[in-house]
């Protein structure tokens, strides 16, 4: 093998490993280790159970890890807040992954839900979210949606465009009530992170033009049944440091500055966003960072500008649910593969894909891989670990090292999978959508149902209509 051939191959920050066992703590849940027998155990529960009784592929979410998590960023921002003399709420993502029984857990812990669309906002109040706890978002609500918002009672429906400020006014005028509102700004700073992720540049669907606000904050404090809160802003996903967010809570605390000349504006949201580890070359910022400088930075600007700190609200979603999961696939052919000059690259191919991940087609995402029902002594070996999808872009994991005795049968474990797999899920290809199983203290409990090819066969009308030919 030539060293340029490997090089091209092999992407600079992967480190081959001298044990292919090790699972780094970084990535997989706390309650994350190898038995005795070498099968990976999750929650108490090993992977080999659940594929006896659930079946493949499958996502695991380790509900203590969820809930930990949650704990520690509402911690890290109301002791942040509470040093500078204000207040902080965390509202989840609900984009990043949502259930019932996921709303059931941060709502006890004490968060808010945030949603987007009607759909999300049906699965919130089923979970058992109090509506006063829920932001509503989205650049194209329905008249319906904004409708079932407005009666609900939600805390906050996000400005998106002046066309929403029409239809939000008029829905809750015809019910007699006074919706609070919040303004979503693009502050133009450009989050570093994949195009598609960052969502507060100039040249993008969401949010207004900074230089738009005052005139849309003008016409909603015409509007009787809208009462201005504040200002909204997300600058992107999967970031890592808080310049981005500091740039853009000092641009707000300007603007809201400004905006004070007519009104108060009690409440600034400075979104979600924060990164976590896919690999072991990552190095996410700890929540407790992001708190510490977000709020720092908010305090200063106000204090500069002799105004009150406002309350202030985060909305994390993938690093609250993101590392709590794991996906579990079967491999089904393993193929040596001529990759470039005499280099060979080690197809693996599982029971799933792009189907249950579509990150790494739509983002190039990178992922890591481990062998889950057993251990081995084998030599590591480079693999791209890929789907069943007719795309040669369906790929799981592009790079990693597995043991060199893989086989057909064996298991498969890929974390931080707990965030926008099972969001972006789809049956391309005609393949139901894996069941969602949460564990806790050894036991394993069903959260979502997995699809059956019958349940797909239900919704086509021509094969589900019975036949009445005489």
């Amino acid at each position: 093998m030539s060293v340029s051939s490997s090089r091209a191959l092999v992407p600079p920050w992967l480190a081959r490993p001298d044990d292919a066992n090790v699972l780094d703590p970084r990535l997989w849940p706390a309650s994350t280790h190898r038995t005795a027998s070498g099968v990976v155990q999750i929650g108490g529960v090993g992977i080999d159970e659940l594929r006896a009784e659930f079946g493949t592929p499958l996502y695991i979410l380790d509900e203590d890890e969820v809930r930990a998590r949650a704990r520690r960023t509402r911690a890290a921002f109301e002791s942040a807040a509470q040093r500078h003399g204000t207040t902080a709420k965390v509202y989840y993502a609900g984009k990043a992954f949502l259930s019932t029984a996921i709303v059931r857990w941060l709502t006890e812990e004490g968060l808010g839900i945030d949603v987007a669309t009607g759909g999300e906002l049906a699965v919130a109040l089923a979970g058992g979210a109090d509506p006063s706890r829920i932001e509503v978002h989205g650049n194209n609500k329905s008249v319906a949606e904004i409708d079932a918002a407005v009666t609900a009672g939600v805390s906050a429906i996000v400005i998106d465009s002046d066309i929403e400020v029409d239809r939000v006014a008029r829905v809750a005028a015809e019910h007699g009530l006074v919706q609070p509102v919040l303004i979503r700004v693009s502050t133009g700073v450009h989050a570093e992170t994949h195009d598609f992720l960052a969502t507060s540049h100039e040249d993008q669907k969401f949010g207004i033009a900074l230089a738009d606000v005052a005139r849309i904050a003008a016409r909603i404090r015409q509007e009787p049944s809208l009462a201005l809160q504040g200002l909204h802003c997300h600058i992107g996903s999967q970031i890592f440091g808080t310049a981005g967010f500091q740039e853009s809570a000092a641009r707000l605390i300007e603007l809201i500055a400004a905006l004070r000349e007519d009104g108060e504006l009690a409440v600034l949201n400075l979104g979600g966003g924060f990164g976590v580890a896919y690999t072991s070359a990552d190095t996410p910022t700890d929540v407790e960072v992001f708190a510490d400088g977000l709020v720092s930075t908010v305090a200063e600007a106000c204090a500069a500008r002799g105004i009150p700190i406002p309350a202030l609200a985060v909305e994390p979603g993938r690093s609250i649910v993101g590392p709590a999961g794991v996906t579990v696939y079967e491999v089904g052919t393993v193929k040596p593969v001529a990759a470039a000059d005499d280099f060979v690259r080690t197809y693996v191919s599982v029971d799933g894909g792009m189907s249950d991940n579509a990150r790494p087609a739509l983002y190039g995402a990178d992922y890591s891989v481990r062998l889950a029902s057993r251990a081995s002594d084998a030599d590591p070996t480079l693999v791209r670990v890929v789907g069943r999808h007719c795309e040669s872009g369906d790929i799981v994991v592009d790079a990693d090292y597995l043991p060199g005795d893989l086989a057909p049968g064996d298991l498969l474990a890929v974390p931080v999978t707990g965030a926008y797999c099972f969001s972006l899920s789809s049956n391309y290809n005609y393949v139901p959508r894996p069941p969602v199983v949460a564990v806790s203290d050894g036991q394993a409990r069903l959260i979502v149902r997995g699809e059956s090819i019958a349940d797909l066969l239900a919704r086509d009308v021509g094969a589900s209509q019975e036949d009445t030919t005489p």
